[in-house]
């Protein structure tokens, strides 16, 4: 089993930045994929970015530009760096762990933009 917990969401004005930990414990593996998502009120979960083992990133064009997904093998977390927050980006942020024996994911962390 894999467990994810989410970190570093908050309240932050437009045009803020706000960084995001993930930490994934238990049997991982070395062949991963690493995924933040998040959830508006009233919305569908979206897709917001993607890293991969070898290190190629991928991102949703709403964030494209703004956030930066990284991660760090040795320490098990990925992180998601957001930046130019605006209003829209309000959710919940979960992150999510796809290995050969499944697909996991954390509690999430709520992130609000406001002024």
């Amino acid at each position: 089993q894999v467990q994810l917990v989410e970190s570093g969401g908050g309240l932050v004005q437009p045009g803020g930045s706000l960084r995001l930990s993930c930490v994934a414990s238990g049997r991982i593996f070395s062949t991963n994929t690493l995924l933040w998502y998040r959830q508006a009120p009233g919305k569908e979960r979206e897709w917001a970015a993607t890293t991969i083992s070898g290190g190629s990133t991928f991102y949703a064009d709403s964030v494209k530009g703004r956030f930066t997904i990284s991660r760090d093998n040795a320490k098990n977390t990925v992180y998601l760096q957001m930046d130019s927050l605006k209003p829209e980006d309000t959710a919940v942020y979960y992150c999510s762990l796809q290995q050969s024996n499944g697909l996991y994911w954390g509690q999430g962390t709520q992130v609000t933009v406001s002024s």
